[in-house]
């Protein structure tokens, strides 16, 4: 037992030599606390909301400065969409979008410098080989893969969709669906972007061999039926997809899962949209931090928007159009930081308060830190805030103040899977003729993709001596 120990330390030395090779993006994220929380999230909070206005400050020039509508439409005030939709030329650029990150999940790289890799196959027959030219088959790589389809397809899947590590899938310019057995799985990897799909109709799969990479697959029980299952996990980025109508959650994150942006999405046609902590006791939910920013929580939505266990979410410049219980719930003493959204309660009387804590009496949850700052509350929601929530100095700590929720059509006009049959953003047709030149077309070199397995690996090891040395002290 104490020679795999051995092993590990070996490998944090190696680590601490590696680190300054891999650059200060890098390098800077070993500083963090296990389980790899950010150590300053009001930081955090301050550089979504800078990034925020300055976008909208952007806007306001251009559209001061030119009367061409299509250049005044370029800036929407999204600093996430201003980020790459201004470039004509993103087709050929697309990995440009690894660098539009904001919030927790801006670490999130997926396949940046790695192959461009087509589906051509929207088959899944095979969960345990699948064929190349298949969705499957890319997303079980192990090298960094950037992920497109030249088509719109409808990929129906036989079992979960099990990733590995640094893969964006690009469903930019067709109209990809993905629905069917288990759906997405992101299970201990890191560094996943997945980017204008549209997810929905998934069910339970499971009592079935199931391939997780190139050279390894196993017995999978039976899964939930989410449509995105976070499982221990971190640097994950979702943006622009449309989720809808699965069996259990649209997005579930869990077991220390953490380092995640959920940004421009469309919920609809859904109960427990998302839930964020395995459970209230499990302790390394605690380092989780999310930030869910410009989506929009459209029709028939129940609860769990999300539904929070420990850790530090950050809930700003979303529309909340429609919930039938409740838009926010927790347990467990999550902090919640609400700014800058717009809430639209439901007819119904006893359904307006935006919140709910979930099994909990208030002697138990006045002292949980839920505040709202800058929301616009319609049709009757409030929001029942708690801990230094209630302190108006808290507010005036930011020196960045969250932007008016006025601005929320114009921040998520876009939200939801773009391209063919998009929400009014038609981006065009995929361009057959893309190049994907430059340093976005070369494959990853052997001694950067030795480093990178090292670094995981070696991170691995260091979560273990973590949880060896609290076992060793209860």
């Amino acid at each position: 037992m104490w020679g795999g120990w051995r092993s590990c330390i070996v490998l944090v030395a190696l680590l601490g030599c590696l680190s300054s090779s891999l650059g200060g993006a890098v390098a800077a994220r070993l500083n963090l606390t296990l389980p790899g929380q950010h150590p300053d999230p009001e930081a955090v909070v301050q550089e979504v909301n800078r990034k925020v206005n300055a976008a909208l400050v952007r806007r306001r020039q251009m559209l001061e400065l030119t009367q061409n509508d299509e250049v005044a439409t370029c800036q929407t005030g999204n600093p996430i969409d201003d980020c790459w939709k201004c470039d004509p030329d993103w087709a050929n650029n697309r990995q440009r979008l690894a660098d539009c990150g904001i919030g927790f999940g801006q670490y999130a790289v997926g396949g940046k410098n790695g192959r461009i890799y087509i589906v051509t196959d929207s088959s899944d027959d095979d969960a345990v080989s699948p064929k190349p030219g298949t969705l499957r088959y890319a997303v079980i790589q192990e090298e960094p893969l950037w992920i497109v389809f030249p088509t719109s397809m409808l990929i129906r899947l036989s079992q979960e969709l099990i990733f590995n590590s640094y893969k964006t899938i690009d469903g930019r310019g067709a109209n990809v669906h993905i629905v069917g057995g288990g759906c997405i799985t992101l299970q201990y990897i890191s560094n996943v972007i997945i980017h204008n799909i549209h997810i929905h109709h998934c069910y339970p799969s499971g009592e079935a061999n199931v391939c997780s990479s190139p050279t390894h697959w196993g017995w999978r029980t039976e899964s939930d039926g989410d449509g995105i299952s976070i499982f221990g996990s971190r640097d994950i980025w979702i943006d622009h997809c449309s989720l809808s109508n699965c069996k259990d959650g649209l997005i579930d994150a869990v077991m220390g899962s953490t380092g995640i942006t959920i940004s421009n999405n469309y919920f609809s046609h859904h109960n427990e949209v998302m839930l964020l902590g395995h459970s209230d006791s499990y302790l390394p939910d605690s380092g989780m931090q999310v930030t869910i920013a410009f989506n929009h929580f459209g029709e028939k939505l129940v609860q769990r928007m999300p539904r929070c266990r420990l850790g530090y979410i950050h809930v700003v410049n979303n529309d909340f159009t429609q919930w039938e219980m409740y838009a926010i719930g927790g347990s467990g003493n999550p902090t919640i930081n609400s700014q800058g959204n717009r809430y639209i309660a439901p007819s119904n009387h006893n359904a307006k308060e935006v919140t709910k804590r979930v099994d909990a009496n208030e002697d138990d949850w006045r002292g949980w830190n839920w505040r709202s700052e800058g929301d616009i509350m319609v049709n009757g929601a409030f929001f029942v805030a708690s801990g230094e929530g209630l302190e108006v100095k808290y507010e005036k700590a930011y020196s960045v103040e969250p932007k008016s929720a006025a601005y929320i059509d114009l921040i998520t006009w876009h939200a939801g899977a773009l391209g063919v049959g998009g929400r009014n953003n038609d981006l065009g047709t995929w361009n057959a003729r893309a190049k994907f030149q430059g340093n976005y077309a070369a494959k990853l070199q052997p001694a950067a993709i030795s480093q990178l397995l090292l670094f995981s690996v070696a991170l691995s090891c260091l979560f273990l001596l973590h949880l060896k040395a609290a076992h060793w002290m209860l």
